[in-house]
C-alpha cells in the first residue's frame, strides 16, 4: 500500500503562485510514475502534470510554460509549482501515484483563484 498527503493548496489572486507537495508513505519502491490531477466543479478529472521515476515530464496543454512539476526522490515527494495562476485553474487537486499493480490518490487539496 502506498499512502500519499498532499498540502499547498488555498486561495491566490490570478496571477499568483502556489507550490503543491505531496508526500508518498508506505510501499515507496513500488512507485513508478507520479502526477497531479484536478478537478473543477461538474468537471470530469484531468491530467496536469506528470514526472516518471527518470523525471520525465509532461503537461496539459493549458499549463504549459505556467506549472512545473519536479520530483525528489529522496524524500518521496512530487512538487508542482504553479505560476501565473488564472480563474480558470480552481479545482480540487489531486496526486496520483502508479506501480505496476495499481494507482493510489491523496485526498486533495482545493486551490482557489480569484479575479
Amino acid at each position: 500500500q502506498v499512502q500519499l498527503a498532499e498540502s499547498g493548496g488555498g486561495l491566490v489572486q490570478a496571477g499568483g503562485s502556489l507550490r503543491l507537495s505531496c508526500a508518498a508513505s508506505g510501499n515507496i519502491f513500488s512507485i513508478d510514475d507520479m502526477g497531479w490531477y484536478r478537478q473543477a466543479p461538474g468537471k470530469q478529472r484531468e491530467l496536469v502534470a506528470g514526472i516518471t521515476r527518470g523525471r520525465r515530464t509532461k503537461y496539459a496543454d493549458s499549463v504549459k510554460g505556467r506549472f512545473t512539476i519536479s520530483r525528489d526522490n529522496a524524500k518521496n515527494t512530487v512538487y508542482l509549482q504553479m505560476n501565473s495562476l488564472k480563474p480558470e485553474d480552481t479545482a480540487v487537486y489531486f496526486c496520483n501515484a502508479e506501480s505496476v499493480v495499481r494507482g493510489y490518490w491523496g485526498q486533495g487539496t482545493q486551490v482557489t483563484v480569484s479575479s
